[in-house]
């Protein structure tokens, strides 16, 4: 058995101007919400908060991204995975609540890209499971020395 000492991936990395943003799942307090599939043992009710928490964690770890050092201007393209039970295919509803999180706080006008889809499994169980590309304020550049 190999154990590992560095993690095999990042919550966040920077392409440009661009974050991609892991997925994220709901946690809150280190307690994961709502465990299991849509349209058995999880409503569509308790997927929708759970969507919202997850896409909380997600402009969570894009805002502290580098200390908090860059504003996120725009979300460019959500994507919402829900963990569903065999014939339910209402994902989109459970993912509008990541959506609406997002207009809400980011702002709408210029909307985004979106994917929902059902899915068989998830991490630990998770009903729902939110990543994120979000565009960042361009970094302030120090001014040359001498100009």
């Amino acid at each position: 058995m190999t154990t590992h000492t560095l993690p095999l991936y990042r919550s966040a990395v920077l392409a440009g101007d661009l974050l991609f943003v892991s997925g994220q799942l709901p946690v809150h307090d280190g307690s994961l919400i709502h465990p299991g599939r849509v349209g058995s043992e999880v409503t569509v009710d308790d997927a929708r908060e759970a969507a919202r928490l997850a896409t909380h964690n997600c402009l969570r770890v894009a805002r502290d991204f580098d200390g908090g050092a860059r504003e996120v201007q725009s979300v460019v393209k959500l994507s919402g995975y829900v963990c569903v039970s065999t014939g339910f295919s209402d994902a989109p509803t459970v993912i509008d609540a990541a959506s609406q999180v997002v207009n809400d706080e980011i702002g709408g006008a210029d909307g985004h890209a979106r994917l929902a889809i059902g899915v068989a499994s998830l991490p630990r169980n998770a009903c729902v499971e939110v990543e994120m590309v979000v565009r960042l304020a361009p970094s302030e550049t120090p001014a040359a020395v001498g100009s």
